[in-house]
């Protein structure tokens, strides 16, 4: 195959996104990239190494949008924290396939290192340090990608969960006015308002120290 004009990390990293996107996550490798750059295999580790650097380009090409907190100023830390988050669900949400890459390697690519501190940062601005401010971090953390999981494999609000509303109400009876609750819900709402109730609940650790 020739070898395309110009080639760049970006684009390398844009061309493993669209396979993982059009196939599956389990389809990204040098070959799958490769072909779709339109360049032989052996070719394409001129760029990157292999299969892991791939799946660190494709980590900070999701992530690139994402805008790192400023100056505090007048702006409560709580504020920032939700702002921030509310990008990283945006961006991971665009791309929900690629959320288990953003897990696994969010220890070794700039893009989740750099929103990570900044998280870190405005924790440590709110008075939290030690294993608190650990705590804090991961539940956050989790309830971002908790939420975009739920969104796309199992939404109470989704087509899937129809049944739900259905069920024996002698049984379940909170579990169905539940399901139906939620399809009047947007998952965007879902998130912020979850968001709320965490950092509630980080202050009231706080207040309680």
């Amino acid at each position: 195959m020739p070898r395309p004009r110009s080639l760049t990390l970006p684009g390398i990293a844009d061309a493993a996104l669209t396979v993982i996107e059009r196939e599956g996550l389990a389809a990204l490798s040098m070959r799958s990239v490769a072909s779709a750059l339109g360049m032989g295999t052996m070719s394409l580790y001129r760029y990157v190494e292999g299969r892991e650097a791939l799946e660190a380009l494709v980590v900070d090409a999701v992530m690139r949008d994402v805008r790192l907190p400023g100056p505090a100023g007048d702006t409560p830390w709580t504020e920032r924290v939700k702002t921030l988050l509310g990008q990283v669900r945006g961006a991971v949400a665009r791309h929900p396939c690629v959320a288990p890459l953003v897990l696994t390697r969010r220890h070794c690519t700039e893009g989740t290192l750099a929103w990570a501190e900044a998280l870190l940062a405005l924790l440590t601005e709110g008075g939290f340090e030690g294993l608190g401010r650990l705590v804090a971090l991961r539940t956050l953390v989790s309830h971002v990608f908790g939420s975009v999981q739920l969104m796309h494999l199992g939404a109470l609000s989704g087509e899937g969960t129809a049944a739900l509303t259905q069920l024996d109400t002698g049984r379940h009876p909170l579990l169905r006015q539940t399901a139906g609750d939620a399809r009047r819900l947007p998952p965007d709402e879902e998130f912020r308002r979850g968001l709320d109730v965490v950092l509630l609940g980080l202050e009231a650790t706080l207040a309680r120290r």
